[in-house]
Formats: structure tokens, C-alpha cells, sequence
């Protein structure tokens, strides 16, 4: 059983979960977000914590976002969207349960206020921004370190958020080098 409640976006979502481990869900119906949905994830983080397990596409990083803005101190668990993705669509629910538990067991919790371990030249350096294959080592990087995929600027902010250490990321990029990305 985990201790955290896992916050999702539907009921698809919530059965591709249970059929993986063994989970209390709240699921947010969508990106419209209701304060009664808000008041529920509050309750659950000071009862028991918070796990942010959304789609890798536009709409579950959005979700994400306002979860994590209104309830400061959600852990994060990411699903690289080449796990997430069948017949071109993309969720949650369409994960296998050995990747959604790939994903739980690389939790990473949100470190608000905390100075950036690797900076914004550590980025331009290794491609993952002003790069012509910036997005896809991004992504590449994003997976390893599972912090999932996003922009340069977010993709820095993780960075931070996470503190993932100048160790961790150096031992990621050494993959997507000898990968070829």
C-alpha cells in the first residue's frame, strides 16, 4: 500500500493505478479544477501526502502546475509519454503497471525556495537548450532523471525544484551522449 494519495485525472487513470500497486486516488476530472477537489488534495497532504501522477501531455503538465501552485509540497511521479502512448493516445490509463511503478519508485519531491545545483550554462553546455536536438535530449534526460519532459525553462526549474544533483545530471547526460542524442 502506498501512504500517499495519488492524484489523478480520471477514473481510467485510477483503475490503470490499482491495477499496478495498491493506492488511495483523488481524481481532478480534468483540468477544470473545483475548490472541493483543491479542499480534498489539502486534506490528503496533511493527513497522509501527495503524489502528482498526470498525463505526460499539455493538458496533465497543466493539471500538475495547478495542483502543485495550490497545495505547496506535492511529490511528483512522472510516465515518459513513450510509456504512456498507445494507438496515439496518450494517459496514464494507457501505462502498463510496470511503468507506473517505475514512475512511483522515482518519486521526487518539490524543494520550493532551494538554489539551482545546475545552472543555466550547465544547460546550453550539455544541448539541452539553444541546441537543434535540445527537445529531444530534453526529453531523453527528462525520462532518466524522471522528471519527465518540458521546455528549457521548465525543464531548468525542475531541475531546482527536485535538486537534482550535478552527479545525477552529469550520469544522465554521459547516457544520451553514448545513446547519440
Amino acid at each position: 500500500m502506498i501512504k500517499e494519495v495519488i492524484v489523478v485525472e480520471g477514473r481510467d487513470d485510477t483503475v490503470a493505478i490499482k491495477r499496478a500497486v495498491e493506492a488511495d486516488t483523488i481524481e481532478t476530472g480534468g483540468s477544470a479544477i473545483g475548490a472541493a477537489v483543491i479542499r480534498r488534495v489539502k486534506l490528503a497532504m496533511e493527513r497522509r501526502g501527495v503524489i502528482i501522477l498526470t498525463d505526460p501531455d499539455f493538458a496533465g503538465e497543466r493539471i500538475r502546475k495547478i495542483v502543485a501552485q495550490r497545495v505547496p509540497g506535492c511529490k511528483h511521479a512522472f510516465i515518459p509519454e513513450a510509456d504512456a502512448t498507445r494507438k496515439g493516445d496518450i494517459g496514464v490509463e494507457n501505462a502498463s503497471p510496470e511503468a507506473i511503478r517505475r514512475a512511483l519508485e522515482r518519486v521526487h519531491t518539490e524543494m520550493p525556495g532551494k538554489e539551482s545545483l545546475i545552472d543555466w550554462q550547465d544547460l546550453i553546455e550539455a544541448g539541452l537548450i539553444v541546441h537543434r536536438s535540445a527537445a529531444a535530449r530534453r526529453m531523453a534526460m527528462g525520462n532518466l532523471l524522471g522528471i519527465g519532459y518540458c521546455n528549457g525553462k521548465q525543464f531548468h526549474n525542475r531541475l531546482r525544484m527536485f535538486q537534482i544533483t550535478p552527479a545525477e545530471f552529469a550520469s544522465a547526460l554521459a547516457q544520451i551522449d553514448n545513446e547519440g542524442l
